[in-house]
């Protein structure tokens, strides 16, 4: 099988499973966890949602200026986790890679998909930046629905999408006495990927 081949399965895989978790009626199948780091090796994740995915990557959208988007502006690698616990006996995707901004076409055709008020919610919000009083914030989503009464809201120029380009892609299958079941994708600098087995 080529490496071609082989991020094809991989990105199959994930496609099938994601699938089996909406079926299986998973709350959210598309939360996952992000986790960042700071240039001091600081570590820090939350949990975003998939908006798209494909053979270029894993895309969620955030402000830019944010914590999360700070950091993986300063170190843009990010990992990814997924977890459908009513998969068969509970699934992990475990996903490592480079990240880089989605193009402005994207997050602009993304950003016009979203309900009005997500909309103005992300004008409104200085992500991550101390805020004084709850009111503070209601004062200011009033503010940017006036702004834009009666027009569609533009994308924030500094809200967009980041894309993490899988360099590895993990598979985990839950097992009766922890013997569980991991198939291991990964990517070398030079572009090849390989395919293994890992011990529980």
């Amino acid at each position: 099988m080529t490496t071609i081949d082989l991020l094809s399965e991989a990105n199959a895989t994930f496609a099938a499973l994601f699938e089996q978790a909406r079926q299986a009626g998973e709350p959210d199948p598309t939360a996952m966890s992000v986790a960042t780091a700071t240039l001091g090796a600081r570590p820090s994740t939350r949990m975003v949602l998939l908006k798209q995915h494909d053979e270029r990557g894993f895309v969620f959208y955030t402000h830019l200026n944010g914590r999360k988007g700070g950091e993986l502006q300063d170190n843009p690698y990010a990992a990814l986790l997924f977890h459908w616990p009513r998969v068969n006996a509970g699934v992990q995707v475990r996903v490592e890679g480079g990240v880089s901004i989605v193009s402005d076409e994207e997050a602009d055709a993304y950003f016009a998909s979203r309900p009005r008020g997500s909309q103005i919610g992300a004008w409104a919000s200085l992500q991550s930046e101390t805020l004084d009083d709850p009111s503070t914030f209601h004062e200011r989503v009033a503010q940017v629905e006036q702004e834009f009464s009666g027009r569609d809201v533009p994308r924030p120029p500094r809200w967009s999408g980041l894309r993490v380009r899988p360099m590895s892609i993990e598979f985990w299958y839950g097992g009766n006495f922890r013997l569980h079941e991991r198939c291991l994708y990964e990517c070398d600098p030079a572009g090849n990927w390989t395919k293994r087995m890992l011990y529980p």
